[in-house]
């Protein structure tokens, strides 16, 4: 029987390779909705994982959407265990743009930063895994190009 508090859905702000819907379904992570997001004073980075770090004069483009903790628990265990990186929540206050004149919604929500990652080139199928979906998605295409120019 699972414990019915690792059940209890809270928001969550993916910024890296977890924008990917396909990359959340491996750990059958379906989330029934999800929101165009950012989070200011924070740099993405992708060396050789995603990662972001603390930056006054950055955002960072993301997704946000309801997870259940043992969700966030399986999906960050695959990233320790598969892709090698520790990732450890943080709470954070995003932005959320309804798009037309509607001024930004504020939502506190997780996110999951590591904090010691080996600085590597990045894969460029990796980095693709973020572009992609972050260009269907409507991000800036200045971020885009920020992110693509992780590449070989």
């Amino acid at each position: 029987m699972s414990d019915p508090h690792s059940t209890h859905p809270v928001y969550v702000f993916f910024y890296g390779s977890y924008i990917n819907r396909d990359v959340l379904a491996e750990v059958d992570l379906t989330p029934d909705r999800l929101s165009v997001a950012r989070l200011p004073g924070y740099e993405l980075r992708i060396r050789p994982l995603a990662n972001i770090v603390p930056a006054s004069h950055a955002v960072t483009y993301g997704i946000i959407c309801l997870a259940h903790h043992d969700a966030l628990v399986r999906l960050y265990q695959h990233a320790e265990h598969v892709l090698g990186g520790v990732y450890l929540p943080e709470a954070v206050l995003v932005e959320t743009d309804l798009g037309d004149d509607t001024p930004p919604a504020y939502r506190p929500a997780l996110t999951y930063i590591a904090h010691h990652l080996p600085d590597a080139q990045a894969d460029n199928d990796y980095v693709s895994r973020i572009s992609v979906p972050g260009r269907a998605y409507g991000f800036p295409d200045w971020y885009i190009d920020h992110i693509e120019s992780f590449k070989t």
